[in-house]
């Protein structure tokens, strides 16, 4: 808390900046949030697209979903496999697959207009009200409402949007419908399809990439009622599905496994029910049962082996009560989140890729607890146990497995009254095995067996920082947000990449927002690492295999009321040549244009028109840990109009 000219408190969360995208200072967690806002600027075509910008963040391939990952600090996405847990995705809280599925990428087959809002959470420290054996961090997304475009009041609202893309004659059509019919219900219904061909590079070559076509459809309900509207239920649904023909199996790096016909479908449903009573500081309940479905059906054209033509299924149903009370213990105020979890994962057996069942249940508490005086301490801890069984044919996979890990941590900050803040942070979790551990259950690492189905991967990260937020900065109605955060993590019996035991890494992680009541913004961020790793023969090397390139990206623009927004984005990244000198890869710069203009008045009132110009120069360059080249210039426009 800062102090005013006239010497009252004044909260520094009420200093806005009028950037894209703000920086979180009010926290020791490392997380950023992309608004609806940046959503539509940055008109991407994946999700993996729209993330890509956050610090820490490496793709994949991301210009498509299938062939695609996610990597955060190094973990997640490889180019063998798409996923594994050390990265989280919730879709509404729902809980997306994270088996380590090979050759095909990561499991997040969606769109990105089906949502308002995604929150990249960095690290372990902020995990545990989430998930066990997050390490690289968590990405979450919130489907839209109807309520965001009704703005709350009473009646019907249709917004149609189309967008295009030069590099790969791209298109897109958006569609919803929004209807209130009275305060307490709300209900929209939103269709998306998309379609993308093949992509160039900026040498005028194919990327590799097959192109897709994706129609999807989201809905949701929302009811209030209770005294005071102190209650609500809401039902979400989405739905994506991708027809590939005559594609590599392969979709990753294109290796010669063979060709298939591949269809992939992913579902949400979520049914949520949440009570916060007026005057009960305790009682701030909240109720959501999800469940999760992904199809990936592969049939091989021609001659084919097991591999290639099998078929892929993942349903995970869970159900998390979670109670958020307020108290105070003495001085010392209290936010006290608890709550507990059942989660059932069921997966098709399939060749080289263990059918079965993991259930789990899990107790967490974090508590937040204010001082008074500027500092916060929040401990946090979560218990969770497994049993998972082999549920297929092959003899060698029998078996039924019982685990369970208490994994925590805690995180201290302090903030001066003059808006500057330092923070640190410590954390271990550890991840339950998953059923891909089946196909390896029993490995040697040094001349000892290691029995894969009752090993945890377990990681231990510490974490310091500061940041600093202040109004009146370098002119009169100016305000800028700034953060550090500098990591070390050490991961050890790792079993999702059967030739590494031991990972160690540290990093800095910096995010800065400038604003000008003129209109003018900016946004630096930076990401820098340094990584080493030992083999299972216990070799330590001077880099790790999924180590992401040092990166750094800019933002400069000018805003016009709120009608005109015009920006320009570098994003840079360092030579990578650390490990094979045969697989270095170049420092490379590039550049985008982006434009929005919002007429408030006149006949296109209710218009949104963005222009986006993306690698500028045509640049060809390949982003380290992706197997094929980045997309050339590509020349974007979007129109919608809300009715």
């Amino acid at each position: 808390m800062a102090l005013a000219q006239d010497g009252n408190p004044l909260l520094l969360d009420t200093i806005t900046i009028e950037s894209k995208r703000d920086v979180r200072t009010d926290t020791a967690t490392a997380v950023t949030e992309i608004d609806q806002e940046e959503i539509d600027d940055r008109q991407a075509g994946t999700i993996a697209e729209l993330i890509d910008s956050v610090p820490g963040v490496t793709l994949i391939n991301g210009s498509t979903p299938s062939g695609s990952g996610i990597n955060i600090r190094g973990f997640g996405a490889g180019n063998t496999y798409g996923s594994n847990q050390k990265v989280l995705i919730q879709v509404d809280g729902a809980t997306q697959g994270s088996e380590e599925l090979y050759r095909l990428g990561t499991q997040l087959f969606t769109d990105p207009e089906l949502f308002k809002s995604v929150s990249v959470l960095r690290g372990t420290v902020g995990s545990f009200e989430y998930g066990s054996g997050v390490v690289g961090g968590i990405l979450r997304l919130e489907t839209k409402d109807a309520s965001d475009f009704t703005g709350g009041e009473i009646g019907y609202r249709l917004r149609q949007g189309l967008s295009f893309g030069t590099n790969g004659d791209s298109i897109t059509s958006s569609t919803i419908l929004a209807w209130q019919p009275s305060e307490d219900f709300e209900v929209m219904a939103n269709y998306v399809w998309r379609r993308q061909g093949e992509q160039d590079d900026g040498a005028g070559n194919n990327t590799g990439d097959v192109g897709f076509k994706e129609p999807s459809y989201g809905l949701k309900a929302k009811y209030s009622f209770g005294q005071d509207r102190d209650q609500y239920v809401s039902l979400s649904y989405t739905d994506s599905t991708i027809a590939e023909r005559d594609v590599p199996y392969d979709a990753v790096a294109g290796l010669p496994f063979g060709n298939v016909d591949r269809d992939i479908r992913s579902r949400t449903l979520v049914l949520a029910y949440g009570w916060n009573p007026a005057g009960n500081d305790l009682v701030d309940l909240s109720v959501n049962l999800s469940y999760a479905d992904q199809k990936i059906y592969n049939a091989a054209i021609g001659p084919g082996f097991p591999l290639i033509d099998a078929d892929h299924r993942y349903e995970t149903t869970k159900l998390t009560v979670k109670n958020t009370a307020h108290f105070s213990i003495g001085s010392v105020g209290n936010e006290l989140r608890a709550g507990a979890e059942l989660i059932f994962k069921d997966r098709l057996d399939a060749y080289a890729a263990p059918g079965g069942k993991d259930n789990r249940i899990a107790l967490f508490a974090i508590d937040e607890m204010d001082f008074g005086n500027g500092f916060t301490l929040t401990p946090a801890l979560r218990y969770e146990t497994q049993n998972i069984t082999y549920k297929g044919t092959n003899p060698r996979f029998e078996g039924e497995y019982d685990n369970d890990a208490l994994m925590g941590g805690i995180s201290a900050r302090y903030e001066w009254q003059n808006g500057f803040a330092v923070f640190a942070s410590g954390a271990y979790t550890e991840s339950l095995p998953i059923m891909d551990d089946f196909d390896r259950q029993d490995y040697e690492s040094g001349g000892n067996i290691i029995n894969y189905m009752t090993t945890t991967e377990k990681a231990r990260t510490w974490e310091i920082g500061a940041s600093h937020r202040q109004a009146d900065v370098f002119a009169a109605d100016d305000a800028i947000s700034l953060k550090a955060n500098l990591y070390k993590t050490h991961v050890w019996d790792i079993t999702s990449e059967p030739d590494v035991s031991t990972a160690d890494m540290k990093g800095l992680e910096l995010e800065g927002a400038y604003s000008h009541a003129t209109g003018f913004y900016g946004e630096i961020s930076a990401n820098i690492v340094d990584y080493t790793s030992a083999t299972v023969d216990g070799v330590w090397r001077d880099y790790y295999a999924q180590t992401p390139a040092d990166s750094a990206r800019l933002v400069l623009g000018k805003r016009w009321d709120r009608e005109l927004d015009l920006s320009w984005e570098m994003v840079a990244s360092k030579r990578y040549d650390r490990g094979d000198v045969d697989a270095a890869i170049p420092g490379t710069t590039v550049h985008n244009l982006r434009a929005t203009y919002r007429p408030a008045t006149g006949i296109l009132e209710g218009t949104e028109l963005r222009f986006a110009v993306e690698n500028l120069f045509d640049k060809e360059y390949k982003r380290r840990l992706a197997t094929r080249n980045a997309p050339g210039r590509n020349i974007k426009f979007a129109l919608a109009k809300t009715f």
